[in-house]
């Protein structure tokens, strides 16, 4: 099977997900090419259009709130977005790349995508078979202008929602969101710690931003150290990702005390080495979190889907939600010392999550390229 994966780096978790595809295809022995499409158009494009997300993110998140709102508002209009008639701009350059690259199917862990490809099907041009995958815990705005073959989802209780904006019933398939095969590996705390250099004896702490940085982890790392400082037996670590000025400003405030990591390749085993986790609610980084199995402490949303990823997760026992006060922080930390409130949270994670979700997603990607019909119907068991 030849696969393209069209993703965006507006927050990671998009590109996170398509690579978690593109590993689970070529391990099969499959050919998956993974490309942001607006790089067809100009590198300069793609770049811009990430780094205004990446941007707003970091340093005005009400600002993307707001404009998360305003693509609310939209679904109530008998209209299509200026989001959609924006992507019509890519039509003519993504069409040249098809024609001239043969592909079975593709992939899309992200809603700009999809919309181009929905454009050029309204406008009479062939396409392969198209996957949508849902990286976040709701139907986010402008999902429903898109026709797809099929829309993966997180779990089966989201597949009303779904429905509920105007996806097809038998084009929605809920088998999860997928994750890197080193979230699914077996091994123990202890392992992970020798490997990574840390000290075996501790229990860790790993707060992060997620791949950008975003939220509150400073003020979160502050309150963490100065509440836990004197406890020989916990450690701290704080993930910046790629957000290099607070890498730099975390580094000159704790030194020795916190153990401060920039981009890293290692996640999975960071989360193996902790026995706490806080972090934002991105719909990727959750989900590792949870695959990986780690209790999950929710802070700082970016107002929009973030916020409903933090709703899902702490309604069913997954996580527990937490404001950035001192006493909020001192109740989180308490699942350190909580052995029975941890095995529950795991538990639930466990039970809601679906497993192996990059492989359920390639077995309905081999399935829609062999079926005789565009759609095949029915609902894959999750």
């Amino acid at each position: 099977m030849d696969a393209l994966i069209l993703s965006c780096g507006t927050g990671g978790g998009h590109n996170s997900a398509g690579r978690a595809i593109a590993e689970e295809l070529r391990r099969r022995g499959d050919r998956a090419v993974m490309l942001n499409p607006y790089t067809l158009h100009s590198p300069r494009l793609a770049e811009t259009i990430d780094n205004v997300y990446i941007r707003m993110a970091q340093h005005a998140p009400h600002g993307f709130g707001a404009v998360y709102k305003i693509g609310d508002l939209y679904r109530r209009l008998p209209v299509h977005s200026p989001v959609y008639f924006a992507n019509l701009a890519m039509m003519s350059a993504l069409r040249d790349y098809l024609a001239e690259h043969s592909f079975d199917v593709v992939f899309m862990p992200h809603v700009f995508p999809a919309e181009i490809l929905t454009g050029m099907r309204r406008h009479g041009f062939d396409t392969p078979k198209t996957i949508f995958i849902a990286t976040d815990y709701v139907c986010i705005p402008f999902t429903e202008e898109t026709e797809c073959d099929a829309y993966v989802v997180p779990t089966p209780s989201l597949i009303n929602e779904f429905a509920s904006r105007g996806i097809p019933l038998d084009r929605l398939y809920p088998l999860g969101i997928p994750t890197s095969a080193a979230f699914s590996e077996p091994e123990s705390s202890d392992e992970a710690k020798r490997s990574l250099g840390l000290d075996p004896r501790k229990r860790y702490i790993l707060v992060s931003g997620g791949s950008i940085g975003a939220g509150e982890p400073e003020t979160a790392v502050e309150t963490i150290s100065a509440l836990t400082r004197g406890r020989g037996d916990v450690g701290v670590i704080v993930v910046c990702g790629n957000n290099e000025e607070l890498f730099r400003r975390l580094s000159e405030r704790f030194g020795g005390e916190v153990t401060v990591v920039g981009h890293t390749d290692r996640m999975a085993d960071y989360l193996r080495a902790s026995s706490l986790y806080f972090t934002k609610p991105g719909g990727l980084s959750s989900t590792e979190a949870a695959v990986c199995g780690i209790p999950l402490v929710h802070i700082s949303p970016i107002p929009g889907c973030e916020t409903c990823n933090a709703e899902y997760f702490s309604e069913r026992g997954m996580s527990v939600a937490c404001d950035m006060t001192e006493a909020s922080l001192a109740s989180a930390l308490s699942l350190l010392d909580d052995a029975a409130a941890r095995d529950a949270m795991l538990a639930s994670q466990r039970r809601e999550i679906p497993s192996a979700a990059a492989a359920r997603i390639c077995d309905l990607a081999e399935r829609l390229v062999r079926s005789p019909e565009r759609v095949p119907r029915g609902l894959l068991p999750a």
